[in-house]
């Protein structure tokens, strides 16, 4: 039987789904394009057709998941209520999201933010709206008087993040695990308590 013919923004959407699940499955080290064809019933060709080489393939596959995650990120922190339910909220969600997508996560960072031009690139540009959140939480606590105003929000929106990346690096090379929990909370804690004018009032 035939498959019906797709317009080429199916055929890349198609493409890319694929590719996700097989990136998840057996890592980037062993991701073959050649896969990627099989499981959508096409010719290698036509892979190659629509991404040239596998670099731009899994690239897509990471700009898509980018996408995804700035959909649900942006809108759900204006529905906490206070500094330390923002913040928590934000830690959660950049947690969750290594948790949820460690192969990719990994593939980020080990091959694509090394690389010379990572900083011209949309996935990085997508990193900066996915850590600008995080800092506008951070901005706006210090507008508020709930944080203080002598720690530079670049320097706390690192040490999130580097934390994170720090307390899932096991997890993330197939090596250990990491309790979620545990991260959320200590974080949170420890950028809170650190930074807020009256620790001891989380909410409002």
């Amino acid at each position: 039987m035939t498959r019906a013919r797709l317009r080429p923004d199916e055929r890349i959407a198609e493409l890319v789904t694929a590719s996700r699940e097989l990136l998840a499955e057996v890592g980037y080290e062993r991701f073959l394009p050649a896969e990627v064809a099989r499981r959508c019933g096409v010719s290698e060709a036509t892979v190659y057709r629509y991404f040239p080489t596998k670099r731009e393939l899994l690239v897509r596959v990471a700009e898509t998941w980018f996408d995804e995650i700035l959909v649900a990120l942006e809108p759900g922190v204006t529905q906490q209520k206070g500094t330390y339910e923002q913040l928590r909220y934000v830690v959660r969600y950049a947690v969750e999201v290594v948790r949820r997508e460690p192969t990719l996560t990994r593939y980020i960072l080990n091959e694509l933010r090394p690389d010379p031009e990572f900083r011209s690139s949309t996935i990085q540009q997508l990193n900066r709206r996915f850590t600008g959140v995080v800092s506008q939480v951070l901005r706006d606590a210090v507008a508020c008087g709930d944080f203080r105003d002598d720690v530079s929000v670049e320097l706390l929106r690192d040490m999130i993040f580097g934390a994170i990346e720090h307390q899932a690096w096991a997890y993330l090379r197939g090596e250990g695990d990491f309790s979620t929990e545990s991260a959320i909370n200590g974080i949170t804690l420890v950028i809170y308590r650190g930074m807020a004018v009256d620790p001891g009032h989380r909410t409002g």
